[in-house]
């Protein structure tokens, strides 16, 4: 498996480095000509490989949740952060941990609780007696892959820090702003089940993470699996080291070459715009449901996420199926309900899903 992985992560460095016809029809696209699909599409399923890989060893560890973990690999891929929610026990924090692994990238776990301060997230300024001067103790934020473990349990101050390095990726400890290492991946999670002392996360925060993944309980089989995994003899598997994080920054290249076409970028901004004025697509009782529709966030989101669902699909291209398969994880949590909707128990789940299946497909 590692002289496997050592071959795919020569061969994706040989494929991203070298110059390619492809690029150059993209970035010369001001007349609208589409690039080489063949090339494209040679290059992303070279390259791609490692993420059958990926799937692999983690398939060692998570049993089902197949979603969860495309979902992961779509946030790693495309530089976004992912709010995973669900009760406890379903292998959110196992997951994020083992997605860490395999890439071979620095992991910090940071259990979120109201007493939290800022300072315990960040780093903070400590005084030298001996040398009369202060220096900085970094916080465990400084990871690549950052696990906040039950988000909403923390105060505003400390969602305030968070939300400097998610967006901008950096933190400032006294005067100075310091960059956050990359890849950077804030992968949170939050349970839906107990509100008893947690904090509704701010709007502006939210909106600030590429995916929210709701998780649900794995299937009769796969429980099996679950039990007879973890009462095993010789334990759980361990995840094995793949690839490293200076290849997905490559990756992450790659998947922003995939060829989005016009129509499907107006399918893209039809969707967002259907949230934000229903009626104009013929889904005017929706106006009443609806406090505020998704922000142009979405729109970009929706974008990269697809070039990242098609790129784990080893295609150089997004069809509207990759749209609509990352589409609710991308919009469910910018879509604001008012408290007529609450009344009535209608979800944005189910409101993004009468959009899609009203807005016209190309």
């Amino acid at each position: 498996m590692e002289k496997e992985s050592n071959q795919l992560t020569s061969e994706m460095s040989e494929t991203l480095t070298s110059e390619s016809a492809t690029q150059d029809a993209i970035e010369k696209n001001d007349s609208n000509e589409a690039p080489d699909i063949r090339a494209l599409n040679e290059r992303i399923g070279k390259t791609s490989q490692f993420v059958d890989l990926l799937r692999m060893e983690l398939g060692k560890v998570i049993i089902g949740q197949q979603t969860m973990v495309d979902r992961l690999l779509i946030g790693l891929l495309g530089n976004g952060h992912v709010l995973l929610e669900g009760v406890p026990g379903l292998a959110k924090t196992l997951a994020i941990k083992s997605l860490a692994e395999t890439i071979d990238g620095d992991f910090s776990r940071l259990q979120f609780t109201p007493d939290l301060l800022p300072a315990d997230l960040i780093g903070t300024m400590i005084y030298n007696q001996k040398s009369e001067s202060f220096s900085v103790k970094k916080g465990p934020i400084f990871a690549n892959f950052v696990l906040a473990d039950e988000i909403n349990r923390a105060p505003a101050k400390v969602q305030s820090a968070l939300l400097e390095a998610m967006q901008e990726r950096q933190v400032t400890i006294g005067p100075e702003s310091y960059p956050l290492p990359e890849p950077f991946l804030v992968l949170a999670t939050q349970n839906p089940v107990e509100q008893e002392g947690t904090y509704p996360l701010p709007e502006a925060q939210v909106d600030r993470f590429l995916l929210k993944v709701v998780i649900g309980y794995p299937t009769k089989t796969e429980e099996q699996q679950i039990v007879r995994a973890n009462l095993a003899s010789e334990g759980m598997a361990k995840p094995k080291v793949i690839i490293q994080p200076k290849d997905i920054l490559q990756a992450r290249q790659l998947v922003r070459e995939i060829y989005l076409d016009e129509k499907i970028e107006r399918y893209i901004v039809d969707l967002v715009f259907a949230t934000r004025n229903p009626g104009e697509y013929g889904m005017g009782h929706l106006t009443q449901l609806i406090s505020f529709g998704a922000s142009p966030r979405a729109s970009i989101g929706l974008g990269i996420a697809s070039k990242a669902q098609a790129f784990l699909n080893h295609r150089g291209y997004v069809t509207p199926e990759d749209i609509r398969a990352v589409a609710m994880d991308v919009l469910r949590h910018r879509v604001g309900l008012t408290f007529e909707a609450e009344a009535e128990n209608i979800s944005s789940e189910q409101i993004i899903t009468e959009i899609m299946d009203n807005v016209q497909v190309p």
